[in-house]
């Protein structure tokens, strides 16, 4: 455990007094608790035609949080039991483990605040530094130390932190410090709030501080490891009525590690030093919206502990994937998980309102969106104009112009949505997607995989406590195992239930049925899930940061509750 028990309780118990005493002597208002618990649970069972492997008995992800709060000062606390974990984690190592690894107290004022303990904190995109939880993909690398926020004037926010980074039950080995101000100008100048001209600065610095070790080259020569790394970011985000236009850009240096590349092997150590820069546009109005976006990033590794391989763990910051979040089984089947080592991404997304009664329209009206993504890899050569092999070992690594591309797509997508009406009942879904997927650089083997994915999804309101969904989808590729059918039936009986059965077969190889089953009941605010099926093995994306999955089959129990 990161705290131990006795300092744990020693610390929330002085957390918890210091909130009754502000309370007791009107310093502030009455404290107010509140929480959540979150259980899930899975009883496995082998099933060699999968690949599910035998487990222990009863398998559990559990968390409970708890936050008092009040009008100057906050505490909370989380309690983790991980010691027996769901199948998607029992191979991460160091995963497995039960405590409390997070705590805090926080101080808040009118121009000030101050956290000790754990905290999580994003400097602009994330570029240079994002901390966060994602329990889904086990992912949870707060910062253990002290955060002060100060807004010494109108319109400056200045941040500043340090601390170590959790890495699941211990600590990462690099002290993690930072600095971040912002500046509304907005609220400076008057005449620009009055015209609805909202523009933001914002400049960050990150520094990892980590002792250096004995990296050999040969036999006689040693790697001079830099103990300090520091990373600078500034962006610009200006508002104007319905557009917005976002500029960033951050530098980092260098940080010889072990991460791994885009043709599957390591880095060996190089001395690169990385930049990433983007630009965003976006404009919206009553009907219609439009997003272009574009991303180069190049060597973007930065780990609170070097040499670290977990694909989750220590990682101080974050790229955004620029492809669309899928959330249809089978347009998610291959998702994309953000390149750090280098890419360049584009995105752009259209979407428009036809008005009822209108042509395309018709009575009730119809939404549209399209999204297309391009992920192409950035270029790479020894400097000698060969593509670079991974292999340069105490070098600066290789050259790469920033305009110019490499020689292989990673991703890309088109997606085109409909959303129709059809009556004041039933609400009718449709998807096309057009879908190239580098299976080598996301997973490590396996080629391009180009599908053609269709799903159509109905939605019918029976009356005021019954709706009735179904979706029926269809991917086509004669890639990797070859064409999939998805489909999907559920009952919603308000206010309480909700019945979900679902098939994903596979059409070409396998010839597998993955089935799953589900009654969920809500009551305020306890949500209990019952389920039973099939999951196949693949892969879990969110935000471009993936996980692998195992397959897995047996009885699941899911409960959440809010307080």
């Amino acid at each position: 455990m990161i705290i131990t028990t006795n300092r744990l309780m020693c610390l929330f118990a002085a957390s918890a007094l210091s909130l009754c005493s502000f309370a007791q002597e009107g310093g502030g208002n009455n404290v107010t608790v509140s929480g959540s618990v979150q259980s899930d649970m899975m009883l496995p069972q082998e099933d060699k035609a999968i690949g599910a492997e035998k487990y222990e008995w009863g398998l559990t992800n559990t968390y409970a949080d708890v936050t008092l709060m009040s009008k100057y000062i906050d505490a909370g606390a989380r309690f983790e039991f991980l010691e027996h974990p769901l199948p998607t984690f029992q191979e991460e190592p160091g995963f497995k483990g039960w405590g409390v690894p997070n705590i805090y107290v926080k101080a808040h004022f009118k121009n000030l605040e101050i956290t000790a303990g754990n905290f999580y904190e994003q400097f602009g995109s994330g570029f240079i530094l994002r901390t966060y939880e994602e329990r889904t993909l086990g992912i949870d690398n707060s910062l253990l130390g002290g955060k002060i926020v100060v807004r010494p004037a109108k319109g400056v926010t200045v941040k500043a932190l340090s601390g170590k980074q959790r890495r699941f039950w211990k600590l990462s080995e690099g002290l993690v410090s930072g600095a971040d101000v912002e500046l509304n100008l907005d609220q400076w100048f008057k005449k620009m709030a009055d015209k609805g001209t909202y523009l933001t600065l914002g400049a960050s610095w990150v520094n990892k501080y980590e002792k250096s070790e004995d990296i050999m080259v040969g036999s006689t020569h040693k790697l001079d490891l830099p103990e300090f790394v520091n990373a600078f970011d500034v962006r610009a985000n200006l508002q104007k009525g319905g557009f917005n236009l976002l500029a960033e850009y951050a530098w980092k240096g260098a940080d010889p590690t072990m991460g791994s590349s885009v043709t599957g092997r390591d880095y060996s150590y190089i001395y690169r030093k990385g930049n990433v820069a983007m630009l965003s546009a976006a404009y919206s109005k009553r009907g219609m919206s439009f997003l272009v976006q574009a991303k180069r990033s190049d060597a973007m590794v930065f780990r609170s502990t070097r040499g670290e391989t977990s694909s989750i763990a220590s990682s101080i910051n974050h790229l955004p994937a620029f492809t669309m979040d899928q959330t249809y089984a089978l347009a998610a089947l291959y998702p994309y998980g953000t390149q750090p080592n280098g890419e360049w991404a584009y995105q752009a997304e259209f979407g428009y309102r036809f008005k009822r009664r209108s042509l395309l329209g018709g009575k009730y009206g119809m939404n549209l969106k399209v999204n297309f993504s391009h992920v192409h890899a950035i270029d790479r050569n020894d400097h000698a104009g060969n593509p670079y092999d991974g292999t340069a070992k105490g070098t600066d690594g290789y050259g790469s112009a920033f305009w110019k591309w490499g020689d292989q797509v990673y991703y890309q997508d088109l997606n085109v949505q409909i959303e129709k009406p059809l009556s004041r009942s039933f609400t009718l879904n449709l998807m096309y997607m057009n879908q190239f997927y580098n299976q080598t650089i996301v997973e490590g083997e396996g080629g391009m995989v180009h599908s053609d994915i269709y799903i159509a999804e109905g939605k019918y309101k029976i009356n005021r406590k019954f709706t009735l969904r179904a979706e029926a989808q269809y991917l086509n590729t004669e890639d990797d195992e070859g064409d999939w059918v998805f489909g999907l039936l559920e009952l919603s009986f308000l206010p309480h239930w909700m019945f979900t059965l679902s098939d994903m077969y596979n059409c070409g190889e396998t010839k597998e049925h993955y089935y799953q089953g589900y009654v969920t009941f809500n009551h305020g605010s306890h949500r209990l899930q019952l389920g039973y099926g099939r999951t196949r093995e693949g892969w879990n994306c969110s935000g471009g940061v993936c996980k692998r999955v195992p397959a897995g089959k047996g009885v699941t129990l899911s409960y959440n509750y809010n307080f």
